[in-house]
């Protein structure tokens, strides 16, 4: 009976349980037939944690975040965007206009029912600038917009509040035939009608500028969405679009013209590029150097660097092979306050030189080279597994250097599928920089850094 696997099983279970220590301690080799040994080992080592300012993150998305928000531990930040509009190829009016004239022209603003960050109440303004330069497809967060837009030139404003209440529970409440909700709230910004004259005039004069999306474009650069009033609230925006109203006559039954509304609508789609801007202020005291506590906050706030001594394991396992790194990281509890920030939910653990390349290849965690936990409210933990892949090739690669790891708040979007028995699994179908406003305090004291590493000697 070949007794070898059971041995090293046992190996590796009494090696876990019997705790760590700096030493090279040497697991099980007495029980073991003389041929068959194989030494596991465990060793202790620090990790270094700080935290990092991170001037703008990668997001290209047609959602948004809208308004100003201020908490007291993690500071300000604003949040707008600028976007382009989808046109159909050969987009023309469907009717004509009486006297060829446009009646009035919106902008909405549509956001997801409940969900926006701060007081619902407070009250904010939206206000949208004409965009006069082609944008740069550039999806980074630190945009200018002094460099693209006219802030001169107002197209409309309106004050608002995410809970609006002059609308009705009755229809606050309606739901559908299949009990999807039928309420959708938004902000609606009244525009200039010459705004939309002028498209309907550039559709009769130069009809090829509706043939292509380029064309469109140099025509109509876009619009920026700020917020230029109020504090204590953030939506997030679902889509965007504006609508182009006119009237048009129609033959009645007698030849008796009836004159009816029509409108032409332009969306926020994925065919086009959508902006965001996030602009935080009083973050300098999270970069500040402690010795118990690093941060994260979003959107685009601070991340928190890890350094793990690689050069030091590598020197000491030798040959030795990595069986098991557990890493976990533990959180402060959460700020009680009115309006306090939650801990973003899910956070990515990647090397640091690969942050640029991730999210702009659309990449997923792999367990491999980047791995994703969950966060857990009851024992207040992200738990990444075991990171041994992950150290076996930077010792591979970079014996010579230490590796340098980021923790990074992110959105995971998941699909479902059935495996062989029918039963649903869930997995990653995309990772995505979290926009939403979010905060947590790591734990970074000498235990909480402590990292174990089991190793086998296989020789």
């Amino acid at each position: 009976m070949n007794i070898k696997p059971l041995l090293i099983g046992l190996s590796l279970g009494i090696s876990i349980l019997s705790g760590c220590s700096d030493d090279l301690n040497l697991v099980g080799s007495t029980i073991q037939p003389e041929g068959d040994k194989m030494p596991v080992y465990v060793d202790t080592f620090q990790m270094q944690a700080t935290t990092l300012l991170m001037d703008s993150v990668y997001a290209r998305t047609t959602n948004g975040l809208l308004g100003e928000f201020y908490d007291p531990l993690y500071g300000s930040v604003k949040s707008d965007y600028i976007c382009q509009f989808y046109c159909p190829e050969d987009f023309k009016f469907k009717h004509e206009p009486i006297n060829g004239k446009i009646d009035s022209v919106d902008f909405r603003i549509v956001y997801y029912s409940r969900s926006w960050v701060g007081d619902s109440l407070t009250p904010m303004r939206a206000e949208i600038f004409p965009v006069t330069k082609q944008l740069d497809r550039d999806f980074y967060t630190n945009f200018d917009p002094d460099t693209y837009c006219d802030l001169q030139q107002s197209l409309g404003m309106q004050t608002y509040t995410a809970h609006d209440n002059s609308v009705p529970d009755s229809i606050r409440n309606a739901v559908d035939s299949n009990g999807a909700s039928t309420y959708v709230p938004s902000v609606t910004i009244r525009m200039p009608k010459e705004f939309g004259q002028k498209f309907y005039d550039e559709s009769v004069n130069n009809p090829n500028t509706f043939k292509k999306q380029e064309d469109f474009n140099k025509f109509f650069p876009g619009l920026y969405v700020t917020n230029t009033y109020g504090s204590g609230n953030i939506l997030q925006i679902s889509f965007s679009s504006f609508s182009i109203y006119y009237k048009y006559n129609i033959k009645g039954s007698q030849d008796q013209d009836s004159t009816v509304i029509g409108s032409e609508t332009f969306n926020v789609t994925k065919e086009v590029l959508q902006l965001n801007r996030f602009k935080n202020t009083d973050l300098t005291p999270l970069i500040q150097p402690d010795d118990s506590i690093a941060y994260l906050k979003t959107p685009a706030g601070v991340y928190t660097q890890l350094v793990i001594p690689a050069q030091d394991i590598a020197d000491r396992i030798g040959d030795r092979v990595i069986n098991n790194i557990p890493l976990t990281i533990k959180a402060l509890p959460q700020e009680d306050w009115q309006w306090a920030l939650n801990a973003p939910s899910n956070l990515l653990l990647l090397p640091k030189d690969s942050l640029n390349t991730f999210f702009v290849n659309n990449k997923i965690e792999d367990s491999k080279t980047s791995f994703r936990a969950e966060y857990n409210s009851s024992n207040r933990a992200y738990s990444f597994g075991n990171i041994s892949n992950l150290m076996q090739e930077h010792i591979k690669n970079n014996p010579e250097k230490d590796m340098v790891l980021l923790l990074v708040p992110v959105d995971r979007v998941t699909g479902t599928t059935y495996d062989y028995y029918g039963r649903e699994q869930t997995y990653t179908a995309a990772i995505n920089n979290y926009l939403l406003p979010s905060g947590v305090k790591l734990l970074k004291t000498k235990e909480a850094m402590k990292i174990v590493i089991t190793t086998t000697d296989y020789k």
